[in-house]
Protein backbone atom coordinates (compact mmCIF):
# COMPACT_ATOMS: atom_id res chain seq x y z
CA UNK A 1 0.00 0.00 0.00
CA UNK A 2 1.32 3.55 -1.05
CA UNK A 3 1.37 5.99 1.37
CA UNK A 4 -1.83 7.91 1.61
CA UNK A 5 -2.14 11.82 1.78
CA UNK A 6 -5.02 11.81 4.85
CA UNK A 7 -5.67 15.76 3.30
CA UNK A 8 -6.64 14.44 0.39
CA UNK A 9 -8.36 12.12 1.52
CA UNK A 10 -10.20 14.11 4.12
CA UNK A 11 -10.92 17.26 0.87
CA UNK A 12 -12.17 14.28 -1.24
CA UNK A 13 -14.46 13.31 1.28
CA UNK A 14 -15.80 17.15 1.95
CA UNK A 15 -16.20 17.05 -2.66
CA UNK A 16 -17.87 13.34 -2.16
CA UNK A 17 -20.36 14.14 0.93
CA UNK A 18 -21.23 17.89 -0.87
CA UNK A 19 -24.51 17.08 -2.34
CA UNK A 20 -25.77 16.76 1.14
CA UNK A 21 -25.04 20.25 2.14
CA UNK A 22 -28.18 21.88 0.06
CA UNK A 23 -27.80 25.03 -1.17
CA UNK A 24 -29.38 27.99 0.93
CA UNK A 25 -27.41 30.36 2.88
CA UNK A 26 -23.97 30.16 0.65
CA UNK A 27 -21.55 32.53 1.06
CA UNK A 28 -22.14 33.77 -2.55
CA UNK A 29 -25.27 35.27 -1.17
CA UNK A 30 -27.44 32.34 -2.17
CA UNK A 31 -26.96 32.36 -5.97
CA UNK A 32 -27.20 28.51 -5.61
CA UNK A 33 -30.56 28.98 -3.73
CA UNK A 34 -34.32 28.54 -4.64
CA UNK A 35 -35.40 31.42 -6.04
CA UNK A 36 -38.52 32.71 -3.66
CA UNK A 37 -41.89 32.65 -4.06
CA UNK A 38 -43.03 35.86 -6.48
CA UNK A 39 -44.49 38.22 -3.77
CA UNK A 40 -42.96 36.43 -1.09
CA UNK A 41 -42.19 38.22 1.81
CA UNK A 42 -38.36 38.53 2.82
CA UNK A 43 -37.88 38.13 6.38
CA UNK A 44 -34.68 40.76 7.67
CA UNK A 45 -35.23 39.47 11.20
CA UNK A 46 -31.71 39.61 12.41
CA UNK A 47 -30.64 36.45 13.35
CA UNK A 48 -30.01 36.03 17.43
CA UNK A 49 -26.57 34.06 17.98
CA UNK A 50 -25.34 33.24 20.98
CA UNK A 51 -21.65 32.54 21.47
CA UNK A 52 -19.04 31.00 24.11
CA UNK A 53 -15.73 32.58 24.00
CA UNK A 54 -12.45 33.07 26.02
CA UNK A 55 -11.99 36.35 27.91
CA UNK A 56 -9.13 38.57 26.66
CA UNK A 57 -8.15 41.56 28.65
CA UNK A 58 -11.10 43.47 29.67
CA UNK A 59 -14.93 42.52 28.72
CA UNK A 60 -15.97 44.48 26.01
CA UNK A 61 -19.33 46.58 26.98
CA UNK A 62 -21.96 45.18 25.62
CA UNK A 63 -23.27 47.10 22.20
CA UNK A 64 -20.05 48.67 21.61
CA UNK A 65 -19.02 49.88 17.81
CA UNK A 66 -17.38 46.40 16.82
CA UNK A 67 -20.36 44.31 18.02
CA UNK A 68 -22.40 46.87 16.51
CA UNK A 69 -21.03 46.94 13.32
CA UNK A 70 -21.00 42.79 13.34
CA UNK A 71 -24.25 42.54 13.84
CA UNK A 72 -25.23 45.53 10.93
CA UNK A 73 -22.82 43.60 8.43
CA UNK A 74 -24.08 39.98 9.20
CA UNK A 75 -27.63 40.73 10.09
CA UNK A 76 -27.50 39.20 13.33
CA UNK A 77 -27.90 39.68 17.00
CA UNK A 78 -25.05 38.74 18.68
CA UNK A 79 -25.24 37.37 22.63
CA UNK A 80 -21.59 36.61 23.58
CA UNK A 81 -20.37 34.88 27.02
CA UNK A 82 -16.48 35.87 27.84
CA UNK A 83 -15.36 33.30 30.17
CA UNK A 84 -12.25 33.96 32.18
CA UNK A 85 -9.28 31.34 30.40
CA UNK A 86 -8.65 29.84 33.92
CA UNK A 87 -12.45 28.55 34.16
CA UNK A 88 -13.02 28.08 30.74
CA UNK A 89 -12.64 24.27 30.28
CA UNK A 90 -14.60 23.59 33.64
CA UNK A 91 -17.38 25.83 32.62
CA UNK A 92 -17.49 24.46 29.19
CA UNK A 93 -17.99 20.99 30.64
CA UNK A 94 -20.86 21.95 33.00
CA UNK A 95 -22.66 23.89 29.91
CA UNK A 96 -22.29 19.97 28.59
CA UNK A 97 -23.07 17.82 31.25
CA UNK A 98 -26.08 20.11 31.36
CA UNK A 99 -26.95 20.33 27.93
CA UNK A 100 -27.34 24.32 28.15
CA UNK A 101 -24.57 25.81 25.23
CA UNK A 102 -24.91 28.40 22.99
CA UNK A 103 -25.12 28.46 18.93
CA UNK A 104 -21.28 28.91 18.81
CA UNK A 105 -18.73 27.72 21.65
CA UNK A 106 -15.19 27.75 21.63
CA UNK A 107 -13.54 24.75 22.21
CA UNK A 108 -9.97 23.53 22.50
CA UNK A 109 -9.07 20.14 20.84
CA UNK A 110 -8.61 18.26 24.09
CA UNK A 111 -10.19 14.56 25.31
CA UNK A 112 -13.07 15.87 26.32
CA UNK A 113 -14.45 17.69 23.60
CA UNK A 114 -13.50 14.68 21.32
CA UNK A 115 -15.30 12.28 23.41
CA UNK A 116 -18.17 15.20 23.46
CA UNK A 117 -17.76 15.17 19.47
CA UNK A 118 -17.96 11.21 19.20
CA UNK A 119 -21.21 11.40 21.17
CA UNK A 120 -22.73 13.22 18.23
CA UNK A 121 -23.16 16.56 20.55
CA UNK A 122 -22.10 18.85 17.52
CA UNK A 123 -22.88 19.35 13.93
CA UNK A 124 -20.88 17.71 11.23
CA UNK A 125 -19.65 20.29 8.94
CA UNK A 126 -17.72 18.96 6.28
CA UNK A 127 -19.85 18.48 4.13
CA UNK A 128 -21.22 22.34 3.81
CA UNK A 129 -18.37 23.79 3.66
CA UNK A 130 -17.48 23.58 0.17
CA UNK A 131 -20.60 26.12 -0.04
CA UNK A 132 -18.90 29.02 2.13
CA UNK A 133 -16.71 31.09 -0.33
CA UNK A 134 -14.20 32.18 2.80
CA UNK A 135 -14.47 28.83 4.78
CA UNK A 136 -13.59 26.76 1.48
CA UNK A 137 -10.49 28.64 0.84
CA UNK A 138 -8.54 28.43 3.42
CA UNK A 139 -5.59 25.70 3.81
CA UNK A 140 -7.17 22.50 4.43
CA UNK A 141 -4.95 21.54 6.64
CA UNK A 142 -6.51 23.93 8.80
CA UNK A 143 -9.49 21.51 8.81
CA UNK A 144 -7.43 18.05 9.22
CA UNK A 145 -5.68 19.46 12.13
CA UNK A 146 -8.66 19.36 13.73
CA UNK A 147 -10.89 16.52 12.51
CA UNK A 148 -12.40 13.19 14.71
CA UNK A 149 -12.03 10.31 12.56
CA UNK A 150 -11.95 12.11 9.85
CA UNK A 151 -14.79 14.13 9.75
CA UNK A 152 -14.62 17.84 10.88
CA UNK A 153 -16.94 19.05 13.47
CA UNK A 154 -16.03 23.05 13.67
CA UNK A 155 -14.15 25.51 12.23
CA UNK A 156 -10.41 26.40 13.86
CA UNK A 157 -9.61 30.24 15.07
CA UNK A 158 -6.87 30.28 12.47
CA UNK A 159 -3.37 30.79 12.95
CA UNK A 160 -0.74 30.99 11.02
CA UNK A 161 0.60 27.26 9.98
CA UNK A 162 4.12 27.68 9.02
CA UNK A 163 5.66 30.46 11.03
CA UNK A 164 9.09 28.32 11.78
CA UNK A 165 12.24 30.34 10.66
CA UNK A 166 15.86 31.17 11.23
CA UNK A 167 16.56 34.57 12.74
CA UNK A 168 20.43 35.37 12.83
CA UNK A 169 22.69 38.52 13.41
CA UNK A 170 23.34 39.79 9.54
CA UNK A 171 25.95 42.02 10.88
CA UNK A 172 27.75 38.87 12.39
CA UNK A 173 27.44 37.12 9.06
CA UNK A 174 28.85 39.70 7.37
CA UNK A 175 31.53 40.71 9.60
CA UNK A 176 32.66 36.71 9.18
CA UNK A 177 32.40 36.64 5.16
CA UNK A 178 29.79 34.17 5.96
CA UNK A 179 26.19 32.96 4.81
CA UNK A 180 23.05 31.79 6.72
CA UNK A 181 23.05 28.09 7.28
CA UNK A 182 21.21 25.78 5.30
CA UNK A 183 23.07 22.28 6.16
CA UNK A 184 24.23 20.65 9.12
CA UNK A 185 27.61 21.41 7.83
CA UNK A 186 27.06 25.26 7.10
CA UNK A 187 25.11 25.13 10.79
CA UNK A 188 28.35 24.09 12.41
CA UNK A 189 30.56 26.05 10.94
CA UNK A 190 28.54 29.21 11.52
CA UNK A 191 28.05 28.12 14.84
CA UNK A 192 31.90 27.50 15.26
CA UNK A 193 32.64 30.98 13.71
CA UNK A 194 30.16 33.35 15.57
CA UNK A 195 31.67 31.51 18.62
CA UNK A 196 35.23 31.59 18.16
CA UNK A 197 35.68 34.23 15.54
CA UNK A 198 34.84 37.63 17.05
CA UNK A 199 31.58 38.39 15.46
CA UNK A 200 31.36 41.49 16.94
CA UNK A 201 34.65 42.53 16.54
CA UNK A 202 34.90 43.96 20.35
CA UNK A 203 37.84 41.77 21.21
CA UNK A 204 36.34 39.65 23.55
CA UNK A 205 35.41 35.45 23.53
CA UNK A 206 32.31 36.55 24.79
CA UNK A 207 29.51 35.03 21.84
CA UNK A 208 27.98 31.62 20.96
CA UNK A 209 26.69 30.49 18.10
CA UNK A 210 23.22 29.41 19.51
CA UNK A 211 21.79 29.55 22.88
CA UNK A 212 19.54 26.60 23.80
CA UNK A 213 16.98 26.45 26.39
CA UNK A 214 15.71 23.11 28.32
CA UNK A 215 12.66 23.45 26.15
CA UNK A 216 14.64 22.62 23.07
CA UNK A 217 13.04 19.10 22.21
CA UNK A 218 9.70 19.86 23.28
CA UNK A 219 5.96 20.58 21.83
CA UNK A 220 5.20 21.68 18.51
CA UNK A 221 7.99 24.14 18.94
CA UNK A 222 10.65 21.73 19.79
CA UNK A 223 13.85 23.44 17.99
CA UNK A 224 15.37 19.87 17.10
CA UNK A 225 12.18 18.59 15.09
CA UNK A 226 12.44 22.25 13.18
CA UNK A 227 15.78 21.82 12.64
CA UNK A 228 15.23 17.76 11.56
CA UNK A 229 12.56 18.79 9.11
CA UNK A 230 14.12 21.42 6.97
CA UNK A 231 17.34 18.83 6.53
CA UNK A 232 14.46 16.81 4.81
CA UNK A 233 12.97 14.63 7.87
CA UNK A 234 8.93 13.95 9.22
CA UNK A 235 7.40 16.49 11.74
CA UNK A 236 7.38 14.14 14.78
CA UNK A 237 5.80 10.79 13.19
CA UNK A 238 6.64 9.14 9.67
CA UNK A 239 4.42 7.07 7.84
CA UNK A 240 5.89 4.30 5.36
CA UNK A 241 3.81 1.92 3.74
CA UNK A 242 1.05 2.38 7.09
CA UNK A 243 3.78 1.96 9.18
CA UNK A 244 4.27 4.62 11.61
CA UNK A 245 8.07 5.97 12.94
CA UNK A 246 8.63 8.46 15.40
CA UNK A 247 11.23 11.15 14.52
CA UNK A 248 13.85 10.18 16.77
CA UNK A 249 14.32 6.95 14.53
CA UNK A 250 15.55 8.88 11.69
CA UNK A 251 18.90 10.21 10.12
CA UNK A 252 17.92 13.51 9.87
CA UNK A 253 16.27 13.69 13.42
CA UNK A 254 19.62 12.32 14.61
CA UNK A 255 22.20 14.45 12.58
CA UNK A 256 20.55 17.38 14.74
CA UNK A 257 20.81 15.51 17.99
CA UNK A 258 25.01 14.96 16.80
CA UNK A 259 25.53 18.58 15.49
CA UNK A 260 24.01 19.38 18.84
CA UNK A 261 26.17 16.90 21.07
CA UNK A 262 28.90 18.57 18.91
CA UNK A 263 28.52 22.35 19.28
CA UNK A 264 28.37 21.38 23.47
CA UNK A 265 31.68 19.26 23.76
CA UNK A 266 33.07 22.54 21.95
CA UNK A 267 30.81 25.18 23.61
CA UNK A 268 29.42 26.66 20.77
CA UNK A 269 26.46 26.49 22.87
CA UNK A 270 25.42 27.27 26.60
CA UNK A 271 26.72 24.78 29.17
CA UNK A 272 23.91 24.97 31.13
CA UNK A 273 21.07 24.56 28.43
CA UNK A 274 19.41 21.58 30.51
CA UNK A 275 18.29 24.09 32.89
CA UNK A 276 18.56 27.36 31.23
CA UNK A 277 14.76 28.91 30.89
CA UNK A 278 13.03 30.35 27.86
CA UNK A 279 12.52 33.75 29.54
CA UNK A 280 16.54 33.77 29.69
CA UNK A 281 17.15 32.93 25.92
CA UNK A 282 15.41 36.45 24.60
CA UNK A 283 17.63 38.44 27.05
CA UNK A 284 20.80 36.03 25.71
CA UNK A 285 19.74 37.37 21.99
CA UNK A 286 19.46 41.08 23.72
CA UNK A 287 22.67 41.61 24.80
CA UNK A 288 24.32 39.80 21.93
CA UNK A 289 25.61 36.85 23.04
CA UNK A 290 24.40 34.47 19.97
CA UNK A 291 24.06 34.86 16.80
CA UNK A 292 21.14 31.92 15.56
CA UNK A 293 17.72 31.27 16.83
CA UNK A 294 14.89 29.47 15.72
CA UNK A 295 11.93 31.14 16.60
CA UNK A 296 8.79 31.83 14.28
CA UNK A 297 9.33 35.10 11.72
CA UNK A 298 7.61 37.26 13.37
CA UNK A 299 9.67 37.18 16.56
CA UNK A 300 12.22 38.92 14.72
CA UNK A 301 11.27 42.44 14.47
CA UNK A 302 10.88 42.37 18.26
CA UNK A 303 14.23 40.81 18.83
CA UNK A 304 15.45 43.82 16.84
CA UNK A 305 13.52 46.40 18.75
CA UNK A 306 15.19 44.84 22.08
CA UNK A 307 18.62 44.25 20.66
CA UNK A 308 18.60 48.22 19.47
CA UNK A 309 18.46 49.36 23.11
CA UNK A 310 21.27 47.55 23.57
CA UNK A 311 23.49 47.37 20.48
CA UNK A 312 22.14 50.22 18.24
CA UNK A 313 24.40 49.12 15.20
CA UNK A 314 23.39 45.44 15.50
CA UNK A 315 21.28 43.61 12.72
CA UNK A 316 19.01 40.94 13.06
CA UNK A 317 17.13 39.12 9.24
CA UNK A 318 14.96 36.20 9.08
CA UNK A 319 14.56 33.38 6.53
CA UNK A 320 12.20 30.52 6.29
CA UNK A 321 13.22 27.13 7.63
CA UNK A 322 15.75 26.17 4.65
CA UNK A 323 17.64 22.99 3.85
CA UNK A 324 19.58 21.70 1.24
CA UNK A 325 16.27 20.80 -0.75
CA UNK A 326 14.65 24.24 -0.04
CA UNK A 327 11.96 25.70 2.44
CA UNK A 328 10.16 23.10 5.00
CA UNK A 329 9.03 24.00 8.10
CA UNK A 330 7.33 21.57 10.10
CA UNK A 331 3.35 22.57 10.57
CA UNK A 332 1.91 23.82 13.49
CA UNK A 333 -1.41 23.11 14.31
CA UNK A 334 -2.64 26.48 12.90
CA UNK A 335 -5.58 27.37 15.37
CA UNK A 336 -6.33 28.63 19.11
CA UNK A 337 -9.00 26.12 18.81
CA UNK A 338 -12.11 25.71 16.93
CA UNK A 339 -15.88 27.03 16.79
CA UNK A 340 -18.05 24.30 17.06
CA UNK A 341 -22.24 23.99 16.70
CA UNK A 342 -24.08 22.35 19.04
CA UNK A 343 -27.04 20.19 17.81
CA UNK A 344 -29.20 21.34 21.34
CA UNK A 345 -28.90 25.00 20.50
CA UNK A 346 -29.07 24.44 16.71
CA UNK A 347 -31.47 22.15 15.92
CA UNK A 348 -31.96 22.34 12.31
CA UNK A 349 -30.04 22.53 8.79
CA UNK A 350 -32.01 25.61 7.89
CA UNK A 351 -30.50 27.01 10.92
CA UNK A 352 -26.61 25.18 10.98
CA UNK A 353 -26.57 27.22 7.55
CA UNK A 354 -27.53 30.39 8.77
CA UNK A 355 -24.90 29.97 11.32
CA UNK A 356 -21.88 28.99 8.91
CA UNK A 357 -23.41 31.87 7.25
CA UNK A 358 -22.21 34.60 10.09
CA UNK A 359 -18.92 32.74 10.30
CA UNK A 360 -18.12 33.11 6.63
CA UNK A 361 -19.09 36.32 6.49
CA UNK A 362 -16.82 37.49 9.37
CA UNK A 363 -13.96 36.73 6.98
CA UNK A 364 -15.20 39.00 4.21
CA UNK A 365 -12.99 41.81 3.54
CA UNK A 366 -15.08 44.49 6.01
CA UNK A 367 -15.18 41.87 8.91
CA UNK A 368 -11.56 40.96 8.24
CA UNK A 369 -10.94 44.57 8.38
CA UNK A 370 -12.39 45.31 11.43
CA UNK A 371 -11.49 42.41 13.48
CA UNK A 372 -7.71 42.83 12.37
CA UNK A 373 -7.28 46.98 12.26
CA UNK A 374 -10.75 47.89 13.70
CA UNK A 375 -12.73 50.95 12.76
CA UNK A 376 -10.99 53.06 9.70
CA UNK A 377 -9.85 56.75 11.04
CA UNK A 378 -10.15 55.45 14.81
CA UNK A 379 -7.74 52.62 15.27
CA UNK A 380 -6.50 52.86 11.83
CA UNK A 381 -5.68 54.74 8.78
CA UNK A 382 -4.74 53.88 4.97
CA UNK A 383 -1.39 54.91 3.90
CA UNK A 384 1.08 54.20 0.87
CA UNK A 385 -1.80 53.23 -1.42
CA UNK A 386 -2.33 49.64 -0.07
CA UNK A 387 -1.23 49.79 3.77
CA UNK A 388 -2.96 50.56 6.66
CA UNK A 389 -1.45 52.05 9.56
CA UNK A 390 -2.33 52.00 13.50
CA UNK A 391 -3.28 55.27 14.76
CA UNK A 392 -4.23 54.06 18.46
CA UNK A 393 -3.55 50.71 18.83
CA UNK A 394 -4.05 50.68 22.95
CA UNK A 395 -7.87 51.08 22.16
CA UNK A 396 -7.34 48.55 19.52
CA UNK A 397 -6.05 46.07 21.90
CA UNK A 398 -8.57 46.95 24.33
CA UNK A 399 -11.83 46.85 22.57
CA UNK A 400 -11.19 45.16 18.87
CA UNK A 401 -8.63 42.14 20.33
CA UNK A 402 -11.34 40.18 22.31
CA UNK A 403 -13.10 39.82 19.09
CA UNK A 404 -10.05 38.98 16.93
CA UNK A 405 -8.60 36.36 19.03
CA UNK A 406 -11.98 34.42 19.61
CA UNK A 407 -13.53 34.94 15.57
CA UNK A 408 -12.44 33.93 12.26
CA UNK A 409 -9.61 35.51 10.72
CA UNK A 410 -5.82 35.34 9.40
CA UNK A 411 -3.50 37.74 8.55
CA UNK A 412 -2.74 38.31 5.11
CA UNK A 413 -6.59 37.00 4.04
CA UNK A 414 -8.90 39.65 2.84
CA UNK A 415 -7.25 42.39 5.11
CA UNK A 416 -4.61 45.18 4.17
CA UNK A 417 -0.78 44.90 4.99
CA UNK A 418 0.35 46.95 7.79
CA UNK A 419 2.88 49.29 6.91
CA UNK A 420 5.89 48.08 9.50
CA UNK A 421 9.11 47.86 9.21
CA UNK A 422 10.98 46.03 6.55
CA UNK A 423 12.12 43.22 8.84
CA UNK A 424 8.35 43.67 10.43
CA UNK A 425 7.18 42.88 6.88
CA UNK A 426 9.03 40.61 6.00
CA UNK A 427 8.45 38.35 9.15
CA UNK A 428 4.56 38.54 8.29
CA UNK A 429 5.26 37.65 4.84
CA UNK A 430 7.12 34.76 5.73
CA UNK A 431 4.95 33.43 8.34
CA UNK A 432 1.81 33.77 5.84
CA UNK A 433 3.98 32.38 3.02
CA UNK A 434 4.79 29.36 4.85
CA UNK A 435 1.84 27.51 4.20
CA UNK A 436 3.11 26.40 1.04
CA UNK A 437 5.66 24.80 2.99
CA UNK A 438 4.47 23.15 5.79
CA UNK A 439 4.99 19.02 6.51
CA UNK A 440 2.42 17.79 8.72
CA UNK A 441 2.56 15.65 11.75
CA UNK A 442 0.48 12.65 10.54
CA UNK A 443 -0.53 11.21 14.28
CA UNK A 444 -1.97 14.79 15.16
CA UNK A 445 -5.37 13.94 15.62
CA UNK A 446 -5.06 9.83 15.84
CA UNK A 447 -6.30 8.55 19.32
CA UNK A 448 -3.94 6.76 21.00
CA UNK A 449 -5.40 5.32 24.34
CA UNK A 450 -1.87 4.38 25.57
CA UNK A 451 -0.51 8.17 24.35
CA UNK A 452 -3.44 9.97 26.40
CA UNK A 453 -2.42 7.98 29.35
CA UNK A 454 1.34 8.11 29.21
CA UNK A 455 2.17 10.40 27.16
CA UNK A 456 3.43 13.08 29.19
CA UNK A 457 5.81 10.56 30.72
CA UNK A 458 6.83 8.79 27.51
CA UNK A 459 7.99 12.32 25.75
CA UNK A 460 9.99 12.85 28.95
CA UNK A 461 11.99 9.57 29.27
CA UNK A 462 13.26 10.52 25.37
CA UNK A 463 13.35 14.01 25.78
CA UNK A 464 15.93 13.17 28.75
CA UNK A 465 17.86 10.93 26.97
CA UNK A 466 18.45 13.42 24.32
CA UNK A 467 19.90 15.65 26.29
CA UNK A 468 22.11 12.90 28.05
CA UNK A 469 23.52 12.02 24.67
CA UNK A 470 24.45 15.57 24.19
CA UNK A 471 26.13 16.49 27.42
CA UNK A 472 27.92 13.18 26.86
CA UNK A 473 26.44 11.32 29.72
CA UNK A 474 25.39 8.73 27.32
CA UNK A 475 26.69 7.32 24.14
CA UNK A 476 25.06 5.96 21.04
CA UNK A 477 24.66 2.45 22.61
CA UNK A 478 22.97 3.89 25.71
CA UNK A 479 21.08 6.36 24.11
CA UNK A 480 19.39 3.21 22.44
CA UNK A 481 19.24 1.34 25.57
CA UNK A 482 17.14 4.69 26.60
CA UNK A 483 14.82 4.25 23.30
CA UNK A 484 14.56 0.40 24.03
CA UNK A 485 13.25 1.08 27.58
CA UNK A 486 10.57 3.67 26.13
CA UNK A 487 9.45 0.98 23.61
CA UNK A 488 8.52 -1.22 26.39
CA UNK A 489 6.99 1.67 28.73
CA UNK A 490 4.56 1.96 26.28
CA UNK A 491 6.20 3.81 23.16
CA UNK A 492 5.53 0.47 20.63
CA UNK A 493 1.96 0.03 22.19
CA UNK A 494 1.51 4.06 20.46
CA UNK A 495 3.14 2.92 17.50
CA UNK A 496 0.80 0.07 17.06
CA UNK A 497 -2.11 2.10 17.85
CA UNK A 498 -1.29 4.93 15.64
CA UNK A 499 -1.47 2.08 12.63
CA UNK A 500 -4.49 0.60 13.79
CA UNK A 501 -6.27 4.38 13.66
CA UNK A 502 -4.23 5.36 10.32
CA UNK A 503 -5.63 1.89 8.37
CA UNK A 504 -9.35 2.29 9.48
CA UNK A 505 -9.33 5.97 8.87
CA UNK A 506 -7.65 5.71 5.50
CA UNK A 507 -10.59 2.56 4.38
CA UNK A 508 -13.25 5.32 4.86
Amino acid sequence: MKKTNRLALFGATIVAAGAIAGCGGAADGGKNAAAPAKDAPVDNTPYPISIAVTQVGDIPAKGNEVEQAIEKYTNTKLDIQWIPSAAYDEKINVMIASNELPKIVKVKYIPTIISAVESGLFWEIGPYLKDYKNLSAQNKLYYDNISVGGKLYGIPTYRDIGRAAVVYRADWLKNLGMKAPTTTDEWYNVMKAMTQNDPDKNGKNDTYGMIVSKTYNQGAASMTTRMAVTLGGPNKWAVDNGKFIPEFLTKEYNDVLKLLKRAYDEKLINQDFAVFDDAEVEKAYDSSRAGLRIAVAQNAKSMQERLAKITPTGEFDVMSMTGPTGIRIASEAGNNGFLAIPKSSVKTEAELKKVLTFLDKMMDEPMSTLQMRGIEGKHFVKVDGNKTEYKDFNDFQRLVKPYRDNLLNIEGYNVAPLKDVPIGEKGTMLARDGAKYIVANPALTLPSATYSERGKELDTMINDAQTKFIMGKIDEAGYQAEIDKWRKAGGDKVIKEYEDAYAKLNKK
